[in-house]
């Protein structure tokens, strides 16, 4: 017999910020405390959205354009709008976790970026027929490095992300969300007063026999149980941080393997951006890992135009941090970003509705770039430039090889 969904509700929403209210009211509150989780004091977190509403639009009145396009070519995989998904861990806020998002992603026809700490194989999320781009963290032995390069090849991804932005901090001024290292029985009973209080999201899990999945199984040795995700943690805390000679040797090992774009994320500075060019890479995310790493970085929309300037003749520049809206997805384009990585953005969507709602977050910021389009006159993303916004005075944070003060 079916069961049917007892607190089933309209599954459509119209805006980013509804389904994050949707996850929120879903969600046990650790759960969602580590989807908007900040470090330190959650400045960063805060400031990635708040610069997108210092750039304005000057609309046009008429002379509007009757069609509008949104197709582009990102690292050799036909779009059909600049928004990729962003590669997070541990996507256990529904039992489908990562595969939901990638056939989601399939459908609304853009890339996936799955992580190496995700709730779901490579194998898995890649067979979904989704453009997936597997993304590693600089953690372990060179030739276990190698093996997981070999493993992601062998499942048929059509990239590598390398993120090296991360510093984990624990510290947050509102205090940092319990994870447990795995679910089991003991952690169940001990989390059931604020699971109990959320029996829309345990029956989604119920009806599927599973629990949430807290191992990593892209990290799971040949003939070895896959890692938890504190298993993991402790293997990047363990791991010496990567030189750019390392950063050099990754990508070169990546090219000889699979002749696949090479991705470095995490790049902010532009002596580092030029850097990434020399290291061979293919493509660089202007990131601060959505405000999770060292707090007090500028939005990364600031950085984005002279990074742009300075490299982006080179190599392919994408930017993440705090994308909610269409119009932001146009503001970043407009200032040399290729396209956008979200991230809490389809998480929120996941929790929402799963694969549905995924697809809802990829719609809502569709129609948010064609109205942008609409009001600018434009027929394309190709055509959107700098002279399409009112920019404030001072308001890119460039940093060549110094520290700027502001």
């Amino acid at each position: 017999m079916k069961l049917e969904n007892p607190w089933k509700q309209n599954p459509w929403f119209e805006s980013v910020a509804v389904a994050q209210e949707r996850a929120r009211k879903k969600l046990p509150a650790p759960v969602y405390g580590a989807l908007v989780a900040g470090s330190e004091r959650g400045q960063t977190i805060d400031e990635n959205q708040r610069a997108f509403a210092e750039l304005g639009f000057a609309p046009h009145v008429a002379g509007h354009q009757p069609e509008r396009s949104m197709n582009r070519e990102i690292l050799g995989q036909e779009v059909s709008l600049p928004v990729l998904i962003s590669p997070t861990g541990v996507q256990a806020v529904h039992p489908d976790g990562e595969v939901a998002v990638a056939r989601a992603a399939a459908s609304r026809g853009t890339i996936m970026g799955l992580s190496n700490f995700a709730s779901k194989s490579v194998e898995d999320v890649a067979g979904t027929g989704a453009s997936t781009f597997f993304q590693m963290y600089w953690t372990g032995e060179r030739d276990v490095m190698i093996q997981r390069m070999q493993r992601a090849h062998a499942a048929g991804v059509k990239g590598l992300i390398a993120t090296l932005d991360w510093s984990f901090s624990m510290g947050r001024d509102w205090g940092s969300p319990e994870i447990p290292e795995k679910v089991d029985l003991k952690t169940m009973v001990r989390f059931a007063p604020k699971v109990a209080t959320k029996p829309r999201w345990m029956w989604q899990f119920g009806k599927t026999g599973t629990i949430p999945d807290l191992t990593a199984p892209n990290l799971q040795p040949p003939g070895g149980d896959a890692p938890t995700f504190f298993g993991a943690y402790y293997e990047w805390m363990t791991t010496p941080p990567p030189s750019w000679e390392d950063v050099a040797w990754m990508a070169e090992q990546w090219h000889q393997l699979s002749g696949t774009p090479f991705v470095l994320k995490g790049v902010y500075r532009v002596d580092d951006a030029r850097r990434a060019v020399d290291a061979g890479v293919d493509a660089i995310s202007v990131s601060n890992h959505g405000g999770n790493n060292l707090d007090g970085t500028p939005a990364t929309i600031r950085a984005v135009r002279p990074v742009s300037e300075a490299v982006g003749d080179q190599i392919t520049v994408l930017l993440d941090g705090g994308v909610r809206r269409g119009s932001d997805v146009v503001k970043a384009l407009a200032l040399g970003a290729r396209a956008v990585l979200i991230g809490r953005a389809y998480l929120w969507g996941l929790a929402a509705n799963g694969q549905t709602g995924v697809e809802n977050v990829l719609d809502v910021l569709r129609s948010g770039i064609d109205s942008a389009l609409l009001g600018l006159g434009l027929s394309s993303i190709d055509e959107l430039r700098p002279e399409h916004l009112l920019i404030p005075a001072g308001f890119d944070r460039a940093v060549e090889g110094h520290l700027n003060t502001v």
